[in-house]
């Protein structure tokens, strides 16, 4: 009989946070009991950065205390531990290139600093898209010490009950799932969407809306005004089976992001069968192919950004060819078992 293997996973702040990189975790500890594993979380503290690090000491201690066989360190922690090795082997798990995406240029220089000495400290590099992949190699990271583990495909075992008519008498219905953070895009798909014709579309918006406050207080604002007050739905934030019932039920999926070191939702939405539109930018361009599964647009064009989405609102057998490619492609994406396995045999090897 296999021995459960007991991981520590090191992160940051509250686990339960809806982003796709505690999503991605979550999954796998689902999925753990049946690949012979157990996943712990080990959280530092949410402070100002750099101070999380004080809480170094007591994030050793308690792996110490569970006698974890290996430990797995996030990379929105790694900073945290670039001083510090635990006496467990310590293999990393990557969501984001050195340095973060979400922060300004001091904070990115220095977190990126600390991330590649505690980088030099794992055993293996598992990363979430060969888009990052490649990255980490250009920068001189050794291709043997790299591997991709991407999320699944499949969204949710369960999904919740059909929503209602999600056009809204209206002609097509874009989907957009993705917190209220710059890099998302929002604005510039707000702006966009409302140089539609007033009947043509509607369009839902779905995720956390208080991630950056003062963005969020741009979004809430643009949406006030009289060309999107009444063909925007914002949703907030949603359950997985809430989510893949939208994604079952859209006309197209939406993300103007300029950085996502993969883009689970684009993978989500298209394995639903549903085309894909944002910037040509991050890992969409791994995902999608222009004109194939979806339309990628220059980043900032949001003149092209509009066209591609009048295009698809106006164009059902272009919607159901581009989604048809979409679905396709998709299946050639592991499954989250798949993926567990993939994980949990990487960490064996050196447990």
């Amino acid at each position: 009989m296999t021995r459960t293997l007991l991981a520590a996973l090191v992160t940051l702040g509250d686990p339960n946070t809806l982003t796709g990189g505690y999503l991605f975790h979550h999954r796998l500890a689902d999925l753990a009991p049946e690949h012979a594993a157990r996943i712990e979380f080990v959280s530092f503290s949410e402070r100002p950065f750099p101070l999380a690090i004080v809480d170094a000491s007591r994030v050793l201690r308690y792996i110490e205390r569970m006698h974890a066989d290996v430990v797995v360190l996030d990379s929105i922690a790694a900073a945290f531990m670039a001083f510090h090795r635990p006496v467990a082997p310590m293999l990393g798990m990557l969501h984001q290139p050195p340095g973060g995406i979400d922060h300004g240029p001091l904070r990115t220089r220095l977190q990126a600093a600390l991330d590649r000495r505690a980088y030099a400290q794992l055993r293996l590099l598992m990363v979430a898209s060969q888009s990052l992949a490649d990255e980490l190699r250009r920068e001189g990271q050794p291709a043997n010490r790299i591997t991709v583990v991407p999320p699944g495909r499949d969204v949710a075992t369960e999904l919740a009950p059909p929503p209602t008519d999600l056009r809204r008498g209206r002609a097509a219905a874009f989907l957009c799932v993705g917190n209220w953070v710059e890099r998302k895009g929002i604005l510039s798909l707000l702006e966009s969407f409302a140089a539609l014709p007033d009947g043509l579309a509607t369009l839902h918006l779905v995720g956390n809306t208080a991630s950056a406050h003062a963005y969020a207080r741009r979004v809430w604002a643009r949406l006030r005004q009289a060309d999107l007050r009444s063909r925007v739905v914002v949703h907030g934030a949603l359950s997985t089976g809430e989510v893949a019932a939208l994604y079952a039920a859209a006309d197209a999926f939406v993300l103007p992001s300029l950085k996502e070191p993969y883009g689970t939702v684009y993978g989500e939405a298209m394995a639903f069968g549903v085309a894909v539109v944002g910037w040509r930018a991050g890992n969409l361009p791994y995902l999608a192919d222009d004109e194939q599964q979806g339309l990628l647009i220059e980043p900032g064009d949001v003149r092209g950004l509009t066209n591609a989405l009048q295009r698809l609102a106006t164009d059902p057998q272009l919607r159901r060819r581009l989604g048809e490619a979409a679905r396709q492609r998709a299946l050639e994406r592991p499954t989250w078992d798949e993926v567990a396995r993939l994980f949990f045999g990487h960490l064996r090897e050196f447990a």
